[in-house]
C-alpha cells in the first residue's frame, strides 16, 4: 500500500514539474511581413577618370558585386554609374595614363564625394569612398 502511494506521489510530482519546465506547447508568432514597406530607392555611385585629350589609361575598381575590375588601354575621359548595394558600400578606383596629369572622382547621386587630381610623369591617381 505503501508502495503504491509513493509511485503515485512520484507520478504526480513529474506530471507537475514536466508541465512547468518543459513544456510541450509550441509558441504561436504572429506575422512578420509589413504590408507598408517603403520602396528601395538605391542610390547611384560613379566613377569618373579625367585627364587632357588624347590620354589613355589602365583603370582598376570596384564594381557593383564588391568585385576588382582592370582596364587596359581605355580613352579619358571614362565613366561608370551603378546602384549601390550591401557589397558595394564603399568605392574605390584607382588610374594611371600615358600623360602627365590625370584625375579621378567618385559621386554619390551626383554629389562629388572623392577627388583627386595628380600631375607627374605618367601620372597615377586614386579615389576611395569608405562608405555610401
Amino acid at each position: 500500500m505503501v508502495l503504491l502511494v509513493v509511485i503515485c506521489a512520484g507520478g504526480f510530482t513529474v506530471t507537475r514539474l514536466h508541465g512547468a519546465f518543459g513544456s510541450q506547447k509550441h509558441v504561436s508568432y504572429a506575422d512578420t511581413g509589413k504590408d507598408d514597406a517603403r520602396p528601395f530607392n538605391p542610390k547611384h555611385l560613379t566613377y569618373e577618370v579625367f585627364g587632357p585629350p588624347g590620354t589613355v589609361a589602365e583603370i582598376s575598381y570596384f564594381d557593383d558585386n564588391g568585385d576588382p575590375q582592370f582596364l587596359r588601354g581605355v580613352p579619358l575621359p571614362w565613366s561608370l554609374e551603378f546602384a549601390v548595394t550591401g557589397a558595394t558600400g564603399a568605392g574605390n578606383v584607382a588610374a594611371q595614363g600615358n600623360s602627365d596629369s590625370i584625375g579621378c572622382r567618385i559621386l554619390i547621386d551626383g554629389a562629388v564625394k572623392a577627388e583627386k587630381t595628380q600631375q607627374d610623369v605618367h601620372a597615377f591617381t586614386f579615389c576611395m569612398l569608405k562608405a555610401a
